[in-house]
C-alpha cells in the first residue's frame, strides 16, 4: 500500500506537472497568436479596403457602356445619354461682337429648350489656356456634354482628350477642333464663305482697278481653321485673276487672334509699301474691315477701295450703307445654334444623330472624319441689306443708329 501510495503520488505529481506544462504552453501559444494578430491587424484592414475598392471599381466600370475612358458621372450620362448639364465655351469677344450678342443667347435658349436646363457658360476672352481651365471647371461641375468654339483649334484638342477620358462628348461649334476624337462639328461651309467673298471681288473688281490692280489680303488667325478655309475659298476665285495678271497680290497676311488693331497696322503697312496704290482689300471679317476702313480714311481712300467682310455685324452693315465696305457674309447664327441644340438633344435622348448631320463629315488634320452640320452662308451688299432685317438678325433701330436719315434707302 505504501509503495502503491507513493507510486500514485508520484504519478499524480507527474500528471500534474504535465498538465501544468501543457496549460502553460497553451497560454504561451495564445499570447503569441494575439501578438501576431495585433501586429497584422493593420495589414488585414488594408487588405479589406483594397478588396472593397476593387469591387467598387468593377461596379463603376460596368456602368461605362461602350466608353473607352472612365466616367465620373452615373451610367445614365455615359457618352452624354441622359445629360442635362451642358457647358458652352466660346472663344472671345474682341474681334467680333457676335459671340456675346448673338451666339451666347441663341445657344442658351436653344439648349435650354432641348434638355430643360440652362447650360453653363464660359468665354475664354482670347486665351487658349483660360479656355482649357474653363473646360476643366465645367467637367468638375458635372458637365456631360461640351459645346466648344475653340480660341485655338490645335490647343483645344486637349479639351477633347480630357472629355473623352470621362465619357463626355464634345461638339465643336463654329470653329473646328483638330482632333480625330472630336464627336461633332457644327458650323457653316467655310470654304464657301471665302468663295462668296472672292466671287464678289471677281464680279466687281473692274469698277475699282482703273488706276491699278493691287490686291491686299488681311486674313484671320492662322490658329483658327476657319480662317484657313476662308482664305482657301477666296483664292479659289482670286487666284485665276492673279495668274491672269488681272489682279496683283501685293500683301497676304494672317492676323493673330483676329485682332482688329493688328489689322489696322497691317493695312497701314501695306498702304505705305505700295505708296497708297491699293485697289482691293480682301478682309476676312467685319471687325478687321472696320480697322482697314479707318486706315483708308486716313489716306482719303475710303469708298475708293473694294473692301470685303463677314458676319453681318451692325458696324459692317453700316459701313456698307455708307459705301465704305462693299459686302459682308451673313451667317444665320440662329440656324447654327439650333443645329447644335438638335445634336445635344439627340445625344441626351440616346437617339441617332444621323438625321441631324445627314451624312456630312469634316476632316481633321490628324486624319479624323467628324460628323458635321454645315449651314449655308449668304452674300450681303447694299442691294439686299434688308435680308438681315427681315430675319430679325439686327433691328432697324440698331442699324440706323447714328446714321443720317435716308442712308442706304433704309434709315
Amino acid at each position: 500500500m505504501m509503495n502503491g501510495t507513493r507510486e500514485h503520488s508520484m504519478l499524480s505529481m507527474k500528471l500534474g506537472f504535465h498538465w501544468k506544462g501543457t496549460k502553460h504552453k497553451q497560454l504561451e501559444g495564445k499570447d503569441s497568436a494575439m501578438k501576431v494578430f495585433r501586429q497584422r491587424k493593420p495589414l488585414y484592414a488594408l487588405f479589406a479596403m483594397l478588396v472593397l475598392t476593387m469591387l467598387l471599381a468593377a461596379c463603376g466600370n460596368s456602368n461605362t457602356g461602350s466608353n473607352t475612358g472612365s466616367n465620373t458621372g452615373s451610367s445614365s450620362t455615359a457618352n452624354g445619354k441622359g445629360c442635362k448639364n451642358v457647358a458652352v465655351l466660346l472663344p472671345e469677344t474682341a474681334s467680333s461682337d457676335r459671340w456675346d450678342s448673338k451666339d451666347r443667347p441663341l445657344l442658351t435658349d436653344a439648349i435650354t429648350k432641348a434638355v430643360g436646363q440652362a447650360p453653363q457658360y464660359y468665354n475664354a476672352e482670347g486665351q487658349s489656356d483660360k479656355q482649357q481651365n474653363q473646360a476643366d471647371t465645367a467637367l468638375t461641375k458635372g458637365a456631360c456634354i461640351l459645346v466648344v468654339a475653340p480660341f485655338d483649334g490645335q490647343a483645344a484638342a486637349a479639351i477633347v482628350a480630357k472629355a473623352k477620358s470621362r465619357g463626355v462628348p464634345v461638339i465643336a461649334y463654329d470653329r473646328l477642333i483638330q482632333s480625330k476624337d472630336l464627336n461633332y462639328y457644327v458650323s457653316f461651309d467655310n470654304v464657301k464663305v471665302g468663295e462668296i467673298q472672292g466671287q464678289y471681288i471677281a464680279d466687281h473688281y473692274k469698277n475699282y482697278t482703273k488706276s491699278g490692280t493691287n490686291l491686299v489680303m488681311i486674313n484671320g488667325a492662322q490658329t483658327d481653321n476657319n480662317a484657313i478655309l476662308f482664305r482657301q475659298g477666296a483664292l479659289n476665285k482670286l487666284q485665276p485673276l492673279v495668274d491672269a495678271k488681272s489682279l496683283t497680290k501685293v500683301y497676304d497676311q494672317y492676323t493673330p487672334a483676329w485682332d482688329n488693331d493688328k489689322a489696322r497696322t497691317e493695312m497701314d503697312g501695306a498702304l505705305n509699301a505700295q505708296n497708297n496704290n491699293v485697289q482691293i482689300a480682301y478682309v476676312a471679317n467685319d471687325g478687321m474691315a472696320n480697322s482697314v476702313i479707318a486706315a483708308l480714311k486716313a489716306k482719303q481712300l475710303n469708298g475708293k477701295v473694294l473692301v470685303t467682310g463677314q458676319d453681318a455685324t451692325v458696324a459692317g452693315l453700316q459701313n456698307i450703307l455708307l459705301g465704305d465696305q462693299m459686302m459682308t457674309v451673313y451667317k444665320a447664327i440662329s440656324k447654327e445654334a439650333q443645329a447644335t441644340a438638335d445634336l445635344v438633344k439627340a445625344i441626351s435622348d440616346g437617339t441617332d444623330t444621323a438625321s441631324v448631320t445627314n451624312g456630312a463629315t469634316t476632316k481633321t488634320a490628324d486624319g479624323g472624319s467628324i460628323p458635321s452640320v454645315l449651314e449655308q452662308p449668304v452674300a450681303i451688299d447694299k442691294t439686299n441689306v434688308k435680308t438681315v432685317l427681315d430675319d430679325n438678325y439686327v433691328t432697324k433701330g440698331d442699324l440706323c443708329k447714328g446714321l443720317p436719315a435716308g442712308t442706304g434707302g433704309i434709315c
